[in-house]
């Protein structure tokens, strides 16, 4: 009898399951291979003198050519016909709701000292038809998309599919965090359905659609300027853990044959234009690269936290992080907040009143949030900008200080997230004069934090007497 066992038959991939038809090829930063039809790929070269089938080689890359190889990304396309193939651009109509420049001179940003929240932002309904790019409205950032360097926090609202419609974003990389509904989405590299609970990275300069296979759709975009998303350092932690490598996934190649007429959207600079072509931009054959798409299901995160006492810091709950050009200071860090146990002893284990130097802009996808002052909603939006003095509400801070210390499940039902950055964001007139969601915290919900000290005064004054030390009040 022969000793041979099996061996696969591909490489592996995941999918599809209920409410997703589409297969992924998994891994964060792989330098994947796909192609529709076998044996579409040039061998053992990128641009050869004839493609199969007629098709042309297009090259996108993310990076310098001379970035460091860990560093760079680039993908080889091989398409029935190239970008090129347009019809020219056009300027369109300012969106007066998204911005991109947020530096204090630009008169449409303001900066706040304080906390600010916003309820649930509406869904467009009736006759009213927007689709993901007409639905994109910002709220806050820092930097400036030409300087390459900066973030962007934006809405989407929409309740029309975009059709034979297309988006290239030449400013930043978009983290899309659908809140209520699916997302069907069209790339160049193949398709991805998103749903409530993962994020999806398109990066700079592919071109995809949206569709919306659940009807409205909202959700939160955190947008990056001249960095990419990725995986952050686990020091001590190992090899693994927090958001594990191997639950990124990618999709593989998928074609359209259209010649019918489509558009494309270009945002630059925050501005859109316009190009025409009489073919679809879904037509990529095969393709090999890192300079992909990918998505994450949040609900995969392996938390980690302290078993014993205190607190670990907030980077614990790290997804993905984009750096900036200062050694240890993110542009932007995206953090998960989901159910997880609570172990700690002789610990206050609801968050400590703190300044972060950081700015932290929080949003909810499900569940509730307790202790805030705000009602604050899946859907909705808040922002402490860097050194706002922030923390739960009296009632919440005395409980925690009264509970039975029990290993406790938290944020049972539950899936926040913080986009949070090194640097101060300012905030679009949108955010602060339009929106009709705009609330400040009320500062009132700390009224009862009183100075519990001056009730423990003999008491004091008999610990520094046995100390040997002068009751209070006394000069040195």
């Amino acid at each position: 009898m022969s000793t041979y066992g099996t061996s696969a038959q591909h490489a592996y991939t995941v999918g599809p399951k209920e409410n997703d038809p589409y297969k992924y090829q998994v891994g964060f930063g792989n330098r994947f291979a796909s192609e529709a039809i076998p044996g579409t790929l040039p061998h053992a070269q990128n641009t050869p003198q004839k493609v199969k089938y007629d098709l042309y080689t297009e090259g996108i890359n993310g990076t310098p050519f001379m970035a460091p190889r860990h560093e760079n990304q680039s993908t080889w396309l091989y398409r029935i016909r190239p970008s090129v193939a347009h019809k020219g651009f056009t300027r369109l109509p300012d969106n007066p709701d998204l911005e991109a420049c947020f530096l204090p001179l630009n008169p449409k940003v303001h900066l706040s000292p304080t906390q600010l929240a916003w309820h649930p932002f509406d869904i467009p309904t009736g006759n009213e038809k927007v689709d993901f790019v007409d639905g994109l409205k910002t709220l806050a950032g820092n930097g400036d998309p030409t300087l390459r360097e900066g973030m962007a926090m934006h809405i989407y609202a929409a309740n029309q599919s975009m059709g034979n419609k297309a988006f290239c974003n030449s400013d930043g990389d978009f983290m899309i965090i659908p809140q209520q509904g699916r997302l069907d989405i069209q790339t160049e590299m193949g398709r991805l359905m998103v749903r409530p609970g993962e994020l999806v990275v398109v990066q700079r300069g592919i071109k995809y659609k949206i569709e919306l296979p659940d009807g409205p759709s909202r959700g939160y975009i955190l947008e990056v300027y001249g960095s990419h998303f990725e995986l952050p350092e686990l020091g001590p932690l190992g090899t693994h853990g927090l958001a594990n490598v191997r639950d990124f996934e990618s999709p593989v190649a998928s074609f359209d044959i259209d010649q019918s007429p489509w558009s494309i959207v270009f945002k630059l600079g925050g501005k859109l234009f316009e190009c025409k072509q009489e073919h679809t931009p879904f037509d990529v054959v095969a393709w090999w690269g890192n300079y992909v798409p990918y998505k994450y299901d949040l609900e995969k995160f392996a938390d980690v936290g302290s078993l014993e006492k205190d607190h670990t810091d907030p980077s614990i709950f790290t997804v993905l992080t984009a750096k900036s050009k200062t050694s240890g200071a993110a542009i932007a860090d995206f953090l998960v907040l989901g159910s997880r146990w609570d172990v700690a002893t002789n610990t206050l284990r609801i968050p400590y009143y703190h300044r972060n130097c950081a700015s932290e802009m929080l949003g909810m996808i499900y569940g509730e949030f307790s202790g805030r002052s705000d009602d604050f909603a899946p859907g909705g939006f808040s922002l402490e900008n860097g050194y706002c003095p922030h923390g739960i509400a009296y009632d919440v801070f005395k409980a925690a200080t009264e509970a039975e210390l029990v290993p406790t499940r938290v944020f049972e039902g539950t899936l926040a997230f913080c986009f949070e950055t090194s640097m101060q964001v300012t905030v679009t007139d949108y955010a602060m004069k339009r929106s009709g969601k705009l609330h400040e915290h009320e500062p009132t919900m700390w009224d009862n934090l009183k100075g519990q000290f001056v009730n423990h005064i003999d008491e004091v004054n008999a610990d520094l007497k046995a100390a040997g030390f002068p009751p209070l009040g006394t000069k040195a």
